[in-house]
């Protein structure tokens, strides 16, 4: 397919379209980690769909049990019906995510996007607590439908809206203040005095690593002290997992190596396993509170989702040997980004496991270095509150020469761009 001088996209799609301004390919096949153009250029994928992509392009066990589902009619659309894939998807998530974690979470389809798993949780600390406000942080970003949003910290998106966001308190996140301010303090004060005008929030509500707000990784005592929080003043303990669960931190939920037991816990993205719409919201039994459709929608649970999602939590979740080969990965990932950050005055790392980045302290810089990545062969992208973190979501899958490859694009990219800009300031 060959693009006009006005391209179809450009006639007909939306203004709000996004990713494919930055990244102006016409993408027509991808495999593992490789994306490959209508022109036949072929790129590696350090976006990975926005981590809706952790084990990469058409994995061939998945692809294969898809395949044979449809081949064999299996059930295209199910509402909320029983269904032999939902059944064995539930059985594998249930043996091998919840039991192994002592976990006893039950299992909520929501709509399928993470904003839908999040405006769930939202409704479920809200009647289980019979409480309206929720705590949310800065640079958070949750969503973009009305509830989710007025969770979410980021004033592009939040103009978007152009009505009212209410009943969410933002407090400062981990670190926000820089000059190493304990932020719990604040919390904690704020929860503690009855003149600080603060409601009894339903929820405190986070994400353990901040993915569009900067790869803001929060400390494991700061979440420990903001959970013991919720639980002494009677607020549920919301986990927003959408771009750091699935093992992109390292291991399936980011907050496993922590002391916490989050009350509810919202998952999307990679949670089907081959980039299919899919989303859950996991709750404690206690705080199961909707009746039968109170919260409901024509897609929630994707019958064929649930195909992919449960071949996802049998091949690499059963044991502990995938997550074993993410920290190794993870090492190889955080030393590359350290040559980068070499490079530029006061830059810095970001992130955790195979969610990480290089603050470069300029959304400029970090855009012109992504754009000569993509002339190179690479797909990656920014975040960060001005665009200003270059951002690694690779697939975890990627093999480990591939992934070398990528980081010597990504590092070389940032050495060219680094040093014209150098030039040019002379």
């Amino acid at each position: 397919m060959t693009n006009s001088p006005v391209s179809i996209y450009e006639r007909r799609e939306s203004n709000a379209r996004s990713y494919c301004r930055s990244i102006p390919a016409t993408f027509i096949e991808g495999r593992g980690s490789i994306m490959t153009d209508a022109d036949g250029n072929e790129y590696i994928d350090f976006l990975a769909g926005c981590s809706s992509l952790n084990y990469g392009h058409n994995d061939p066990d998945m692809k294969a049990a898809l395949v044979e589902h449809i081949t064999n009619d299996g059930l295209a659309h199910g509402l909320d019906f029983h269904t032999d894939v939902k059944g064995r998807f539930l059985t594998a998530f249930e043996t091998h995510i919840l039991k192994p974690r002592n976990m006893d979470h039950k299992v909520m389809f929501t709509g399928p996007t993470g904003a839908n798993a999040v405006e769930a949780a939202m409704k479920i600390a809200r009647k289980a607590t019979g409480r309206t406000n929720i705590i949310a942080f800065t640079n958070g970003f949750h969503g973009v439908t009305m509830g989710a949003l007025a969770a979410t910290g980021n004033g592009y998106h939040r103009g978007g809206a152009a009505a009212e966001l209410s009943g969410v308190t933002r407090m400062p996140y981990d670190m926000f203040m820089g000059d190493g301010t304990d932020t719990a303090d604040y919390l904690e004060a704020m929860l503690n005095d009855s003149s600080s005008g603060m409601d009894a929030p339903a929820a405190i509500m986070l994400e353990t690593v901040q993915g569009e707000g900067g790869l803001n990784a929060a400390r494991r005592a700061w979440i420990e002290r903001v959970a013991k929080l919720a639980k002494e003043h009677g607020a549920l303990l919301i986990i927003d997992d959408i771009q750091a669960g699935c093992g992109r931190t390292g291991t399936f939920f980011s907050f496993e190596r922590m002391d916490i037991q989050p009350d509810v816990i919202a998952l999307a993205k990679s949670i089907s396993g081959y980039g299919l719409p899919m989303a859950m919201t996991l709750v404690r039994p206690e705080h199961d509170v909707f009746g039968p459709a109170e919260h409901n929608g024509t897609f929630r649970g994707n019958t064929h989702a649930f195909v992919t999602a449960r071949v996802a939590i049998e091949k690499f979740w059963s044991d502990d040997s995938f997550a074993k080969e993410l920290v190794e990965k993870s090492a190889t990932l955080s030393d590359a980004l350290q040559e980068i950050a070499d490079m530029v005055p006061g830059a810095r790392l970001k992130g955790r496991g195979l969610m990480q980045g290089v603050d470069v302290g300029s959304g400029e810089l970090a855009d012109r270095i992504c754009a000569q990545a993509f002339q190179n062969g690479l797909v990656i992208e920014t975040s960060g509150s001005e665009d200003q973190v270059v951002k690694v979501l690779a697939p975890l899958t990627t093999p480990d020469d591939l992934f070398g490859k990528g980081l010597s694009i990504m590092v070389d990219s940032a050495r060219d761009v680094i040093a014209n800009t150098q030039i040019a300031a002379e």
